[in-house]
């Protein structure tokens, strides 16, 4: 008979026997089929290059190359492997004191001991190809090759934008990103950031004793491409662009022109400006430091950012909602004399009593005065707080006292008064169109931006409708991932048929015997204007002019403000019709006109 144990001590045997079967195909599986623990295991000899992505490449509207890529290196370092190193011939190689060394070296500490960082950013190809040579007596040390943006033209700095080593804070709330990472800071370099950057890929290297590079690990098995970023098409036209910013050297303000039917932006110059080139590179810190300090401003993008009253460019808008309330009609006439006139008086001499057409040409403080005065007493409202609401909110239509743009970097709102800012001076029901008279010819509290001066001409040119102006026109190799702006048509609350005869009053700016701006109509192009003199209380009065051509089927509405010179007439009416020659034309037969501009120094 067998012993109960017996059975028992089989089943333990073929236990240990299995379990030490199993251990032994798991540790074959281990050092022999799945590489992956190799890997892990050689960390300490692989060397990981991340692989980035050239920037998608942007072009004008008609496909000229505004900005395009080139190579640059930037030299890597893992502290826990730097021993033992000539610094003395190492600082000198790359060009760099013993004192930047130590801090370049502590500061890649604080990131990581262990992981690679930049040392010293974008050195030159020249200090790269000296410096591969003598690598491999700098352990620790390695070279990384990125891309960099480079400018077929001095211009648009504005509107392009640069890139910057990527912060901190974006680190922590974007995985994406790593330390000596680059991002578009500003403009459309940062508008279209997923789009424009690509996706990065890695490449693990087999490094000797030598910090030398052996070969692929694994025949690249383990590593990943790169993807370079789609390109943009921008709405800019590059040639009209420089133009714009030629005519606008010396001067502070800026010129935004736009394409009616599509919200477009052809040209958006900001003046003082600046070399996009000089944002790139070792030395962008130390120039953006140098311009930062500057006087003038080269950095402030004046186009979106800087607010004005609008003086007489304004005019239109109230004879609008005045026109919608039907407080006026076309026919209506005002004096420039007597009570009715009072207390804004007008500046011109010209006949009178003017109807709305003859109002518009000559510019007749008087004539807007009382069309204000009228709606915002009139009694089709229950009191002056209700009839400036409604005024409030026809503004507010127009894209006013908000950002107007698609996709404008740093676009500022301006400013269109409410009620309850004058019901906090005045007190509540205390105030009347006689308290509030500078608006009615866009003085007091109003504030707007070029690019909203530039838009409000876009509406009287497409009789009440606009596009909200936009720089992107399309996109290449687009991810579906990635989604596009949507630029949809907006409507005035003002019914069209009541911009005929604002359209009409503007043609007669640069048509009639008395226009503000007859004196620099194009024949050839029926054009539409409408000049103002911005008063500015701490200096020289601005001088503005937004406009549209030709009347019929536009083609290009503009606004042209010149900070701190005078007249609408003297200055922004003759910038803003050279530019209109320009896109219609292509060359410049006004010569004498275009010389007084070039030359004209008004800082």
């Amino acid at each position: 008979m067998r012993k109960p144990y017996t059975d028992r001590k089989y089943i333990i045997i073929g236990f240990v026997i299995a379990v030490g079967i199993i251990f032994i195909l798991k540790l074959f599986h281990i050092q022999i089929i799945d590489k992956s623990y190799k890997l892990s295991a050689d960390n300490n000899v692989l060397r990981y290059m991340t692989q980035y992505p050239a920037r998608g490449l942007i072009y004008d509207r008609n496909g000229k190359l505004m900005v395009y890529n080139e190579a640059a290196y930037d030299l890597m370092v893992v502290p826990r492997l730097v021993k033992n190193i000539d610094t003395v011939e190492f600082c000198n190689i790359i060009g760099i004191d013993r004192e930047t060394f130590i801090s370049n070296i502590s500061r890649a500490k604080k990131y990581s001991f262990f992981k690679p960082s930049v040392f010293e950013a974008q050195i030159s190809r020249e200090t790269y190809g000296f410096l591969e040579e003598k690598l491999f007596k700098y352990p620790g040390f390695f070279v990384q090759i990125r891309t960099l943006r480079k400018y077929t033209e001095p211009i648009a700095a504005h509107i392009l934008g640069y890139i910057g080593e990527v912060s901190n804070r974006v680190i922590e709330s974007n995985p994406y990103y790593k330390m000596g990472d680059y991002i578009g800071i500003s403009g459309i370099e940062k508008t279209y950031e997923e789009i424009l950057r690509g996706k990065k890929g890695v490449k693990i290297m087999m490094v000797d004793v030598h910090n030398r590079e052996v070969g692929n690990y694994m025949e690249g098995k383990f590593d990943t491409l790169s993807e370079m970023g789609s390109d943009i098409y921008l709405t800019i036209d590059a040639e009209l662009q420089a133009y714009g910013e030629y005519l606008m050297k010396n001067k502070r303000g800026s010129i935004v022109a736009i394409e009616p039917a599509t919200g477009e932006i052809l040209a958006l110059v900001s003046s003082p400006t600046y070399d996009p080139g000089l944002m790139v590179g070792r030395t962008r810190t130390k120039n953006y430091f140098l311009m930062s300090k500057d006087s003038l401003k080269p950095l402030f993008n004046r186009a979106l950012m800087a607010t004005y009253p609008p003086g007489s460019t304004f005019k239109m808008a109230n004879a609008l909602v005045a026109l919608k309330y039907e407080t006026l009609t076309p026919q209506s006439r005002y004096g420039c004399s007597g009570k009715q006139s009072q207390p804004i008086r007008c500046t011109h001499s010209h006949e009178t009593p003017l109807a709305l057409r003859g109002a518009i040409e000559h510019s007749c403080n008087s004539y807007f005065w009382a069309t204000f005065r009228d709606l915002i007493g009139s009694s089709k409202f229950k009191n002056t707080a209700e009839a400036f609401q409604q005024w409030t909110e026809t503004m507010h239509s127009f894209g006013l006292g908000k950002p107007v743009g698609g996709d404008l970097f740093g676009e500022q709102s301006g400013k269109i008064p409410q009620s309850g800012e004058y019901n906090r001076i005045y007190g509540v029901n205390r105030w009347r169109a006689l308290t509030i008279r500078s608006l009615s010819i866009g003085q007091g509290e109003i504030l707007l931006t070029p690019v909203q001066l530039a838009n409000m001409a876009t509406i009287y040119a497409n009789r009440g409708s606009y596009y909200p102006p936009h720089l992107l026109r399309s996109v290449t190799q687009r991810s579906d991932s990635i989604a596009l702006p949507e630029f949809k048509k907006k409507y005035t609350s003002v019914n069209q048929n009541h911009f005929h005869d604002i359209v009409d009053g503007m043609h007669q700016v640069f048509s009639g015997s008395h226009g503000t701006a007859r004196w620099y109509r194009i024949d050839t192009i029926p054009m539409c204007g409408k000049t103002g003199t911005s008063e500015n209380p701490h200096g020289k009065d601005h001088s503005l002019f937004i406009a549209f051509a030709p009347m019929d089927n536009p083609k290009i509405a503009i606004a042209v403000v010149v900070e701190n010179s005078g007249f609408g007439a003297t200055w922004a009416v003759p910038i803003a019709t050279l530019m209109m020659e320009k896109y219609f034309n292509g060359e410049i037969v006004r010569k004498h006109i275009e010389e007084r501009m070039v030359n004209a120094i008004l800082y």
